[in-house]
């Protein structure tokens, strides 16, 4: 597969989920980045403003196989991961998968799970397989995960643990849609498809292939110099209780890829590293709780950071 044919497969599975998310061509965007990355997503949003929708849109342009677990404080980890069962006939214990035997899983409402069970995602997050009474199994490739969450300050929700977050490649929100949208939605309820009856647009090989191609795209050491800056700033900013660990410089670096190559570049500019750092690092700082009270949050300390930030001498756009 060349860059031109990558270009048109994602057109056509950009196209296919603007066909049931209306007014979101931004978000979409950042999903097809994530993609491109093989990175996990967190779409945080209140309720109603379609972020099932557009995890399922997404999974269906690309075939493969796609699970869905609706979390809730009942959830096992063994719900997700499968469980070693005693066959009577074999004499032994087979393995039963969980539903995280996908190439795309959907955790639903991730933060009504309790932390030990979304604890039980950490291994299939970083080393794409999960261990159960013992064995490891592997993970079809490429696998994904995107969670939804509603806000934690919503009743009956639990607050994800740091290391999980940091496994999230970035964090999302939808937001309400703009009035012309909400008003087609409201008008012609018919004419928005459901995710469901989405036709693939693509294949889990084709994505396999274009994730090697976005690997491929071509990163300065001027522009990495910049990345690393940033990272390093979040660390010793006075705002900051916990800064950005490395794994967020080698997540910046990936989003930063395969944002350039969704617009048709085979190089990253600053410009991209600029428009991934809010999404990649926002999740990942903490904000002192003095620094919140004066109203700073870990985006309004983001574009601190980036505005103290020389650009690379020569890479502006």
């Amino acid at each position: 597969m060349d860059h031109a044919a990558a270009a048109q497969l994602l057109d056509r599975i950009r196209k296919n989920m603007e066909s049931c998310v209306y007014g979101k061509k931004e978000e979409i965007a950042w999903m097809l980045t994530a993609l491109l990355a093989g990175g996990h997503v967190l779409i945080e949003d209140v309720p109603g403003t379609g972020k099932t929708q557009m995890v399922k849109a997404l999974a269906m342009s690309i075939g493969g196989v796609f699970h869905r677990i609706q979390c809730n404080p009942d959830l096992l980890p063994t719900d997700i991961t499968g469980v070693s069962i005693y066959h009577p006939k074999q004499e032994e214990f087979v393995f039963r998968p969980g539903p995280v035997m996908a190439n795309l899983l959907l955790a639903d409402e991730i933060n009504r799970a309790t932390t030990k069970t979304q604890s039980a995602l950490l291994e299939a997050m970083e080393e794409r397989r999960v261990s159960v009474d013992g064995a490891t199994y592997e993970l079809p490739h490429p696998f994904m995960l995107f969670a939804t969450q509603n806000p934690i300050d919503f009743e009956g929700t639990y607050s994800l643990p740091e290391a999980q977050l940091d496994r999230f490649l970035m964090k999302i929100k939808l937001g309400y849609p703009d009035e012309a949208s909400e008003r087609r939605l409201v008008l012609e309820p018919s004419a928005s498809r459901s995710a469901e009856s989405l036709e693939p647009a693509a294949t889990v090989e084709d994505v396999a292939r274009m994730q090697k191609l976005a690997e491929g795209i071509h990163l300065d050491a001027g522009v990495a110099d910049y990345m690393i800056s940033i990272i390093r700033r979040t660390r010793s900013h006075a705002s900051i209780l916990l800064g950005a660990s490395p794994r967020a410089g080698v997540a910046l670096a990936s989003a930063a890829k395969a944002y350039a190559f969704l617009q048709h570049r085979p190089f990253v500019l600053p410009d991209d590293v600029k428009a991934m750092a809010p999404l990649v690092l926002g999740h990942r700082l903490h904000v002192r709780s003095e620094a919140r009270m004066q109203g700073a949050t870990a985006a309004s300390v983001l574009q601190d950071v980036l505005r103290q930030l020389p650009v690379p001498v020569g890479m502006e756009r």
